[in-house]
């Protein structure tokens, strides 16, 4: 069979419309009315062609009829995709704040053991330990709060 000599070269160029698909989004009211549509159905039929008018699937009926029982028509409103939102500068402050209290807390702690510790090593041994609140009263002393001291 002779090849024809006039052929011209068709070239198929996508439509840019067509070049991605976009996730198609619900709001409340369409789902709602969507849910209202398949309970309705009661007929061979009548379902499978609601999901075809719709473009939607049978998992999207179920998962609707699950959000609308958990949380009702609320759990029916689009949430944003992606992750959840993470904690925002205040959260994130007052867990520092938490944390470093903590720390603290433990630092505390340990000091107030050593200080113990020091004046039982001081009452072992017998040396008289100067008092906090002596030194907050002027830092002197007198003759009779050091016989005192030592006699504690």
């Amino acid at each position: 069979m002779p090849k024809p000599k006039n052929k011209k070269k068709t070239e198929v160029v996508a439509s840019p419309a067509n070049d991605r698909r976009q996730r198609r989004r619900f709001t409340a009211e369409e789902k709602e009315r969507i849910l209202n549509e398949a309970d309705a159905c009661t007929e061979r039929g009548q379902l499978g062609e609601l999901l075809r008018r719709e473009g939607i699937y049978s998992s999207h009926l179920s998962n609707w009829r699950a959000q609308r029982k958990r949380q009702g028509k609320a759990g029916l409103e689009p949430t944003k995709p992606g992750r959840k939102a993470g904690k925002d500068a205040k959260d994130r402050r007052i867990e520092q704040l938490e944390r470093e209290n903590a720390r603290l807390e433990r630092e505390n702690r340990i000091q107030e053991g050593l200080i113990e510790l020091q004046r039982k090593a001081h009452e072992i041994l017998g040396v008289a330990l100067p008092r906090i609140e002596d030194n907050a009263n002027g830092g002197s002393s007198s003759s009779s709060d050091s016989a005192r001291r030592r006699s504690r």
